[in-house]
């Protein structure tokens, strides 16, 4: 198994940037953030809010496929897609296919249990269903989530184990070995109080409540539930990152490894929550060079 934790020193290093150097992006920074538009705007099913954003390379392919799935704290006051055209425009201009993901939040409707992954789920099928005539190379895909999409992106890792009997079972699912993972978390259960005083719900809104047939609303909904899946991940967060800390990265990433998974973290030393995403950032060759590898790695 593979462990590797980048040192905060070296990543002055690599980044050069040293603590004063670099004010720490906000939330207004943020939402600020923005791209070229996509190629393609792609509909997956009968809500606007149901659709994936293609930016498609030049040349022939075949073409490396990053899966890109927004955060927002599963809220549409914080967007996501707009916020991630950065990092799909840079990826594109690199040879990767980016098949960025919208998908229904808490406050649309049909989002939250089941909806939210039922989305990821279809917008996944159709990659598939489509693969073949964009020239993309399906054993090159990896999932790269920012926050929520983060959960997300670590869910699509260990969608195969889902039982029959869950409303989140997909037949055609797509195996996915490979996830980055930004300012990220993989189970919900130690940010319960946080998600409430931050973004102002209750996660029983994104797991479901619990019922007869469905006992335990984790076991569906929850990554860690959902390993060992045979993938890797590379959790990156700021060193400032005041939502998913390094050292919950660090938390989380043993737990993987614990349960048969490999896992490597890598601090941006400064950075916050949002600097992760941004490609005008003195972070993004770091990120950069962490997704040009995972692309390089056969399933």
């Amino acid at each position: 198994m593979r462990f590797r934790i980048i040192a905060i020193g070296l990543l002055y290093a690599v980044v050069g940037v040293a603590h004063g150097a670099h004010k720490p992006a906000t939330v207004t920074d943020y939402l600020r953030l923005s791209g070229p538009n996509p190629n393609e705007r792609l509909f997956y099913g009968g809500s606007p809010y149901q659709f994936v954003e293609l930016f498609q390379p030049r040349g022939p392919g075949p073409f490396p496929v990053v899966l890109l799935i927004h955060g927002g704290c599963f809220k549409n006051e914080y967007q996501g897609m707009p916020q991630m055209r950065g990092i799909a425009a840079a990826l594109s201009s690199q040879g990767i296919a980016v098949w960025s993901i919208e998908y229904r939040v808490l406050d649309e409707p049909g989002g939250g249990y089941p909806g939210t992954f039922q989305d990821v789920n279809a917008a996944l099928d159709m990659l598939a269903a489509q693969a073949e005539s964009r020239h993309f190379d399906m054993d090159r895909i990896i999932a790269v989530g920012h926050s929520a999409g983060a959960y997300l992106a670590l869910w699509i890792a260990g969608r195969a184990l889902l039982p029959p009997s869950s409303p989140l079972h997909d037949t055609r699912s797509i195996p996915v070995r490979n996830v980055v993972a930004l300012g990220g978390f993989g189970d919900l259960r130690p940010y319960a109080e946080h998600l409430q005083e931050a973004c102002g719900y209750s996660i029983s809104q994104i797991i479901g409540v619990p019922s007869a047939e469905r006992q335990d609303v984790y076991a569906d909904t929850t990554p860690i539930e959902l390993s060992p899946n045979g993938s890797h991940t590379v959790f990156i967060n700021g060193e400032l990152d005041n939502f998913a800390s390094p050292k919950d990265a660090r938390d989380y990433a043993d737990r993987v490894r614990r349960r048969g998974d490999s896992a490597e973290t890598v601090v941006l030393p400064g950075a916050s929550h949002f600097d992760e995403v941004s490609t005008t950032s003195p972070y993004w060759r770091v990120v950069w060079g962490v997704i040009r590898r995972a692309v390089g790695e056969k399933k």
